[in-house]
């Protein structure tokens, strides 16, 4: 949620950030035949503590080897409980939840209140530097466990939560949020054993979880091996024998070992065969909608984009850019001009308003041309679009997009791309506050609600507020869409801000990017989920 900026900023054009426990299908029948498949894997940079992996690769591991106390629905992404018994709440700020009984990890411990409620505390202390550790500050005490701007750490656990019973705790929030208990679906609220604090390094090495996965071994750099849990007790057991995740650097290689025969299934199909993967694969290629957004942001610490008139030149270089001819022909329709910043996989009942951007995001070349100049024009008469060339195919949407503003300006030179050379180094110079104009977002929600896609990103202060806007209007119109405790009333403030955005282009929205996939003729049952990850516990094999 809100308070580091580095955890959901997509690193490359498939897929950026750790998508949330998926429900799943699986059961004891189907078709089980205990074989094992292989599917294209990065190694994660960080270690796979749920409070501590904030990107894909490793979200993938964390999806396998734990449940939480929600889960999200494979197709819809609608949030069901899992862990969860109930959770109860008379005010939308005091919850008491109870864990159902029967559940264990891997290693026979008991998955219990104080197993949540531990790893809760572990995860928002600055002492112990996770990067998840944002996503506990609602509840009450989080300035003192993790104070901002280097203060001194006063406490050591959450002072909003408390242990009642063996399956039952309390969780207090700082203020109202209706929807909380949908958000505790998201990996970083996934319990812990006691095997985590009292042999760390030994857990790191060899995690235990609670999911329908365990980790067998594990070799940086090659692969990870992950077997079927078979005394798993929960109602989504694996429908394989278990995933073996093998690393590649490249994902032009993972297509080719999958056309070999030499791999089960690519998770991203590199944008190079997006022209051949229909008549290499048929029906075995994968191309669905995902809850994953691409926009250009821009530096609000900068004069230049927030002096007066600024908005009318984000919303004439909005103009500016031909997203159909874009998604069509560098994307081969993988992707869809986005008409709002949030995604199609919200439904109309989460939010999504499709066509809430207005003519604000239509192609029009002549309006871009005047509303720049009624805006004062191009800050230094140029534009320079900042983007990470490591990863993806930035740098040709990049190019297409400066081509559209500059055929629409008539000026050969009035948009160029700026490339930096990694994704570490991209990072780093917006943490810094040194862009000097519009910068690659992308943004993978964390969790199916509107409020993840405006809330994160744009709220003053927020955890991946990256351009440092801030809108009074747009602040106090979420603060009361949390406070809702009725869904409908709550989404339509929502979208009331989203107005805001529009209003003031506060980030361009380009367009919403869909998840996919590849798989060989041994596999069956494959589908992505509505994060982009695969279903990995409903495949079956042979």
């Amino acid at each position: 949620m809100r308070g580091a900026t580095h955890a959901r900023w997509a690193a490359c054009a498939a897929a950026a950030a750790l998508a949330a426990t998926a429900c799943g299908g699986g059961s004891d029948s189907g078709g089980d035949t205990g074989a094992v498949l292989s599917s294209s894997w990065g190694d994660p940079p960080n270690p796979l503590e749920p409070a501590n992996t904030n990107e894909v690769q490793g979200g993938k591991v964390l999806d396998m080897i734990f449940r939480n106390l929600k889960c999200y629905d494979p197709e819809t992404g609608a949030a069901e409980d899992m862990l969860a018994e109930k959770i109860e709440t008379t005010d939308s700020r005091n919850f008491t939840i109870t864990v159902k009984d029967g559940w264990t990890f891997s290693n026979g411990e008991k998955v219990t209140a104080r197993s949540f409620v531990d790893a809760w505390n572990y995860g928002a202390s600055l002492r112990n530097n996770q990067r998840n550790a944002y996503f506990f500050e609602y509840i009450e005490g989080y300035n003192k466990t993790h104070p901002a701007d280097g203060g001194a750490q006063s406490a050591d656990t959450l002072s909003g939560l408390k242990v009642v019973d063996e399956r039952t705790f309390t969780v207090r929030l700082k203020q109202k949020f209706s929807t909380f208990p949908d958000t505790l679906g998201y990996p970083a609220y996934a319990p812990l054993p006691r095997a985590f604090f009292t042999d760390h390094a030994g857990w790191l090495r060899k995690p235990v979880g609670n999911g329908p996965y365990m980790i067998e071994s594990y070799a940086r750099g090659a692969q990870m091996e992950l077997r079927k849990w078979e005394d798993y007790p929960g109602p989504d057991k694996a429908r394989n024998g278990g995933v073996t995740l093998k690393v590649y650097t490249d994902n032009n290689t993972a297509y080719t070992d999958l056309m070999a025969g030499n791999l089960d299934l690519v998770d991203d199909v590199p944008a190079a065969q997006l022209k051949n993967v229909r008549n290499d694969l048929g029906d075995r290629y994968l191309n669905t909608p995902a809850g994953i957004i691409q926009t250009l942001a821009f530096p609000y610490y900068d004069k230049n984009w927030n002096r007066s008139g600024s908005d009318k030149v984000r919303t004439g270089l909005s103009r500016a850019i031909d997203r159909a001819q874009i998604t069509r022909t560098i994307f081969q329709n993988t992707r869809t001009p986005a008409t709002d910043w949030t995604s199609p996989v919200l439904g109309v009942k989460g939010g999504n308003k499709a066509g809430l951007c207005g003519e604000a995001c239509d192609y029009d070349p002549v309006a871009a041309k005047r509303l720049i100049q009624e805006g004062g024009g191009l800050p230094g008469g140029q534009v320079k679009i900042t983007y990470n060339a490591d990863t993806g195919s930035h740098g040709q949407w990049v190019d297409a997009v400066c081509h559209s503003i500059n055929n629409a300006l008539g000026d050969d030179k009035a948009c160029v791309g700026n490339p930096v050379g990694t994704f570490a180094d991209y990072r780093n110079r917006i943490t810094g506050r040194k862009m000097t104009g519009p910068f690659r977002a992308g943004w993978q929600m964390d969790y199916p609600l509107i409020q993840n896609f405006l809330q994160p990103l744009y709220y003053t202060d927020a955890s991946s507020n990256d351009g440092k806007w801030s809108n009074g209007e747009f602040d106090r119109l979420v603060d009361e869409a949390n406070a809702e405790t009725d869904p409908a009333t709550a989404v339509r403030k929502f979208q009331q801000a989203e107005e805001v955005l529009r209003d003031t282009m506060a980030a361009i929205p380009l367009w919403y990017q869909n998840g996919s996939a590849g798989y060989s003729p041994r596999l069956s049952n494959v589908r992505l989920n509505p994060f982009s990850v695969p279903v990995y516990d409903e495949i079956k094999v042979g």
